[in-house]
């Protein structure tokens, strides 16, 4: 039986306040509670909640019993074979656990429309946030006020002011964030990182992070709107973004090639590349002191996609370190250069100068760097010790912060404002420059204002 539903008005009126659960949930018990799985939500079952959603079933010490979606299910996602949304995101639940039972049947996942109707059940531990990016923010806050652990997807967040709220969130009320940087989890990047951290290719001098090209074309000036599809949220789907005529090129997948919903590659694919070069640099709780727009591609003015397709962007740190993210084949990835070698690593491989670092271990005296190789299996760890995973909320925002910084260069470029734009890492702000800082949040629209 399942608790009652908070209505949607009500929700957003009583959400700073964590109800006591009348269901226990599973996240209070120690690991040797009988029966003490870890009861999960997904919020968004589009192509990443899919594969998330997945992660998630493999592990015996989760129950998912919820998703959520405002699509209630469709082809058109990362290719038109692929088929998601809240309805078969359900069956594939249902289909997982029933597999397991004697009567091959289970009906024991509830779909959602509303996230906050899922947010009200108060039997629910953790929930994932796989939405488009302008959502993370809301959804996060949200969650952390109703009490629940947080799985949310990279990048963290659309800007710096909404990272700068969840981190806020999460803390006071005390409660677990996974970033999905899963590259923290990759036991291949854990070892390149944790070389640079060490020291073994010397005093690193030069970084270089890699961006993808855009995977998907939109349309070009003079587009049209068209039709909603039926069983799709549309008003929900665009929420605080501002308000925009609907086309199928907007949602979906493709969200991330426009600027109101993401920060396009520099956000996507950056979020793990610029990941990786702060946690090798050991700036997980700081970011760079300088960031300047070196060169900029977009498409012609008016198409549908309007986030750069083409960028390099220069950081230096305060330790005279200097990071240059660019837009290059392998999508995802880092290179670090110092005094006596080289490692890189990413999509398109591990590489190290000498080649014989690639095999050198690290010592039981020298920095190590987590010991997860699962990245959801790190979280559930996490909710059950209370022990921050491997990409705590702080990590996840420090690591956007660096990617929304080089945006930001972009954007004022793009204005023909060319300049070097000085950053204050503990004061998250830019130093006297105004034009800049008006760019480190965004105005939400109607009720997600607060």
């Amino acid at each position: 039986m399942s608790p009652p539903r908070l209505a949607r008005r009500t929700f957003l009126k009583t959400a700073a306040a964590v109800v006591t659960p009348w269901i226990v949930p599973a996240s209070v018990f120690g690991a040797t509670a009988p029966n003490d799985r870890i009861t999960v939500g997904c919020i968004g079952t589009g192509n990443q909640g899919f594969n998330i959603l997945k992660q998630f079933l493999k592990h015996a010490e989760a129950q998912v019993v919820a998703v959520c979606d405002v699509n209630r299910g469709s082809f058109g996602y990362r290719d038109d074979k692929q088929y998601c949304g809240r309805e078969p995101a359900q069956k594939l639940v249902h289909e997982h656990y029933g597999a397991g039972r004697a009567s091959g049947r289970y009906r024991g996942c509830d779909a959602f429309g509303d996230f906050r109707d899922m947010l009200a059940r108060r039997d629910i531990d953790a929930v994932t946030i796989v939405t488009p990016d302008h959502w993370h923010a809301v959804m996060t806050v949200l969650a952390a006020r109703a009490g629940k652990d947080i799985y949310c997807e990279k990048p963290l967040s659309l800007t710096v002011r909404d990272g700068q709220e969840m981190v806020r969130a999460v803390r006071e009320h005390r409660r677990i964030l996974q970033t999905g940087s899963h590259e923290r989890s990759n036991p291949v990047t854990r070892h390149a990182c944790a070389l640079v951290r060490n020291g073994r290719i010397g005093q690193v001098k030069r970084v270089t992070t890699f961006v993808g090209y855009h995977n998907k074309v939109g349309p070009g000036p003079g587009w049209q709107p068209m039709p909603v599809p039926n069983g799709f949220d549309y008003e929900t789907w665009l929420g605080p973004a501002p308000w925009a005529p609907y086309h199928q090129d907007r949602c979906l997948y493709r969200f991330r090639f426009i600027y109101d919903y993401s920060g396009g590659q520099v956000t996507n694919f950056g979020a793990h590349s610029n990941d990786m070069a702060q946690w090798a640099l050991g700036m997980d709780g700081t970011g760079p002191v300088e960031v300047e727009c070196l060169d900029a591609k977009f498409l012609p003015e008016g198409s549908l996609f309007n986030a750069a397709t083409e960028t390099r962007f220069r950081c230096r740190y305060a330790n005279g370190i200097e990071l240059v993210c660019e837009t290059e084949k392998s999508s995802v990835g880092a290179r670090f250069e110092g005094t006596e070698g080289m490692v890189q690593v990413g999509y398109g491989g591990f590489f190290t100068k000498p080649e014989s670092l690639k095999t050198s271990t690290i010592g039981p005296d020298e920095i190590r760097l987590g010991t997860s190789d699962d990245h959801v299996g790190d979280f559930l760890h996490s909710v059950r010790t209370r022990r921050d995973p491997v990409a705590p909320v702080e990590v996840g925002h420090r690591s956007a912060t660096v990617c929304h910084l080089g945006n930001i260069a972009i954007w004022l470029w793009k204005r023909g404002v060319k300049k070097v734009l000085r950053w204050d890492p503990q004061r998250q702000e830019f130093l006297n420059d105004a034009d800049a800082n008006a760019l480190l949040g965004r105005t939400r629209r109607g009720p997600w204002q607060g």
